[in-house]
């Protein structure tokens, strides 16, 4: 088949739907088909080695109270009926449709089998719920021309189930599980002490809830005084969060390193002995967990919708309310000390952890595009019969 992925934020940054993204292309490339990335132009120098990809228009942020979003510029209709006629795609596959305004751009003019994908959850905040009602005029007239719905979780798909009484199959997020295979790499070539560690990695913003997490550490701290946290990542509150750091006397304890990339990842990964996600709401999914879980490096989480949909069965033990620090604080200091339990947890990370390998999530989503297509032919067949 050939087939279109349609990215709407900026390729040249990360992001867990960019992943997911080039994921697809690779194994779907991998299994015959001709695929094709459809993004906008990055600002930055963006240098995509052998995937086919097509620029239209171009990436720019926003910035949000307590975060910061994409968007594209609108592209002239003219340049886009161009490229869907050259390119004669049998599917394109739309992540984040409501994500403006490229996807809309190309949605509505795609004659072919349309396939979209939600990924994100609105968070559950005043704001939020009066921009879902300010944004619906805008979306709904879009699912019309959806052939087929799928999202990363029940979470993300609460939105689109509002709008209308459509079936939304659930395809998970996945990771490649081979990147993440125990290393031979030391505490020392990580950066990290022997002292007990706690990592984040995340963008620094409100709804993500490392204030939280700073506060659960100092409590922390007071019963375990050698233990150390570790923040890698960037954003809007990370000045804010060193200020707070000091205010709480931690700053021989918490290590703010900025934005790392891949192989730094990998390696705080396989060597610190914590891995803490806090997020408090704006969470469909959670790839970061599953990062983690493939590392064997047992977790602690926010109780939120998303996390809630990886984090089941002996994983639930990982869930607590961000805001709720004493108990936080006391989960943190089970998961980092007590052996047995952080030996069943790592058994039950591996065992659950497979099920979604991108080689199985790309199967799914091939399994999507048949579905999808045979329907559209069947439709096009009864079309035809009522007019002999």
């Amino acid at each position: 088949m050939k087939i279109g992925l349609v990215l709407p934020y900026n390729i040249a940054k990360g992001g867990g739907v960019k992943e997911v993204v080039l994921a697809l292309y690779d194994g779907l490339a991998q299994k015959g088909h001709d695929v094709v990335i459809i993004t906008p132009q990055p600002r930055e120098p963006y240098e995509h080695d052998t995937r086919k990809v097509i620029f239209l228009g171009t990436a720019a942020d926003f910035k949000m109270p307590s975060t910061t979003g994409q968007i594209s510029a609108s592209v002239m209709t003219d340049e886009i009926d161009a490229m869907l006629e050259a390119e004669a795609f049998d599917v394109i596959h739309f992540h984040e449709p409501w994500v403006p305004v490229l996807s809309r751009q190309i949605l509505s003019r795609s004659q072919t089998v349309n396939v979209a994908t939600f990924h994100a959850k609105l968070p559950e905040t005043p704001m939020s719920r009066t921009m879902a009602k300010v944004i619906t005029p805008y979306t709904k007239p879009l699912l019309k021309h959806i052939d087929q719905f799928t999202a990363v979780s029940d979470a993300a798909a609460e939105y689109v189930r509002s709008l209308a009484p459509v079936d939304v199959e659930i395809i998970p997020n996945g990771i490649n599980l081979s990147h993440f295979k125990p290393r031979k790499v030391t505490r020392k070539e990580a950066g990290l002490t022997t002292a007990p560690t706690i990592l984040y990695i995340g963008r620094l913003e409100r709804r993500k809830g490392v204030r939280h997490l700073l506060d659960a550490f100092r409590l922390l701290h007071d019963l375990q005084p050698e233990a150390r946290l570790v923040i890698a990542g960037d954003g809007v509150d990370r000045e804010k969060l060193e200020l707070y750091v000091e205010d709480l006397g931690l700053e021989k304890s918490v290590t703010f390193l900025g934005y790392i990339d891949d192989a730094k990842k990998l390696e705080l990964l396989q060597t610190a002995d914590l891995f803490c996600s806090p997020a408090l709401y704006g969470e469909s999914f959670g790839i970061v967990l599953l990062e983690a879980m493939a590392s064997g490096l047992v977790t602690v989480a926010g109780d939120n919708p998303g996390y809630k949909s990886v984090m089941q069965g002996l994983g639930n033990i990982s869930l607590e309310n961000p805001k709720s620090t004493a108990e936080f604080a006391n989960r943190l200091h089970l998961l980092l000390n007590d052996e047995e339990l952080r030996k069943l947890w790592k058994k039950w990370a591996k065992e659950t952890v497979v099920q979604y390998d991108y080689a199985r999530v790309v199967d799914l989503y091939e399994r999507a595009y048949k579905v999808a297509v045979k329907r559209e032919k069947q439709y096009l067949k009864a079309l035809a019969t009522e007019a002999e």
